[in-house]
């Protein structure tokens, strides 16, 4: 008998050797508490560094709006400007700034862990998806705030801002999702991590933020289609639909279908990517 059929017999397992996808999922969700607790953890942590603590939650959106308003709206004013464009603009920096959060810092949950990964055993996909949970709980409070700011700027409350609840869950999954896979990428490639500031930069300027798709290719349909399957403005634009409304920002009810698509299957194809290479996670060779 070989010692492999012995271990087998005995009920005996490779250490560190990765358990089948859904056993391995049941694991993740075992440690809910953990990646919950580890996010608070991270968030008290960051905050006891600074003065202001949890207010820089709130200022940094805040300032980028500001800052971006500024540049783009008064010292490079348009008259294609969108309608409401103060508010346009705060929706689009608030929700791209959990995003960026989220994708930059997911991605490197493993490689900014090792100490922890090498130490302890347990599924390491509990890493990414603790790090989208810190910054989904950073997001949560900028949320009343932006609704403040848009209703001083004219925009009167409205029954369907409840639907911010499942735009933000769907928001968490497609993040959580895209950090799986960027996350295992920093792994094998760990120069990766000076270029995602760079990415994440291009999509800012080119996801709508402070301009209006609708309005920049009105006589290009076949831009404005291919502009329909962009994630990103997909959420964006469901964001500010929801908390603008009225004839100017309808509710694009199709982009509640392609956002969700987009979530499950990043999240689908993040989680099967990521767990392909568990065993590889902590190696340092």
């Amino acid at each position: 008998m070989s010692l492999a059929d012995f271990a087998a017999q005995n009920g005996l397992a490779r250490v560190g050797a990765r358990p089948p996808l859904g056993i391995y999922l049941k694991e993740v969700l075992k440690r809910r508490q953990f990646i919950y607790s580890l996010a608070r953890f991270r968030i008290e942590s960051e905050n006891q560094r600074n003065r202001l603590g949890m207010g820089w939650v709130v200022l940094r959106p805040l300032i980028n709006a500001a800052v971006y308003g500024l540049i783009f709206g008064i010292l490079l004013g348009s008259k294609n400007r969108p309608e409401d464009f103060v508010s346009f603009l705060i929706i689009g920096v608030f929700l791209f700034e959990f995003f960026s959060t989220a994708f930059n810092n997911g991605a490197k949950s493993i490689t900014s862990n090792n100490a922890l990964v090498q130490s302890l055993s347990f599924p390491r996909m509990a890493l990414p998806m603790s790090s989208v949970t810190q910054q989904f709980l950073n997001f949560l409070p900028t949320i009343p705030i932006m609704l403040i700011l848009v209703m001083i700027m004219g925009t009167m409350p409205k029954l369907q801002w409840l639907l911010l609840i499942p735009l933000c869950a769907t928001f968490y999954v497609f993040n959580a999702g895209l950090a799986l896979i960027t996350a295992r990428l920093t792994v094998h490639f760990r120069d990766l991590n000076q270029l995602l500031p760079f990415v994440t930069r291009l999509l800012f300027f080119t996801t709508g933020i402070f301009f209006s798709f609708e309005q920049r290719f009105s006589e290009h349909t076949t831009a404005l289609r291919i502009i329909d399957f962009q994630p990103i403005h997909e959420f964006l634009s469901l964001g500010r639909a929801i908390v603008l409304g009225g004839p100017t920002y309808p509710i694009p009810t199709e982009y509640w279908l392609y956002s969700s698509v987009w979530a499950l299957v990043m999240f689908g194809i993040g989680a099967v990517f990521f767990w392909a290479a568990e065993e590889r996670y902590g190696r340092t060779d």
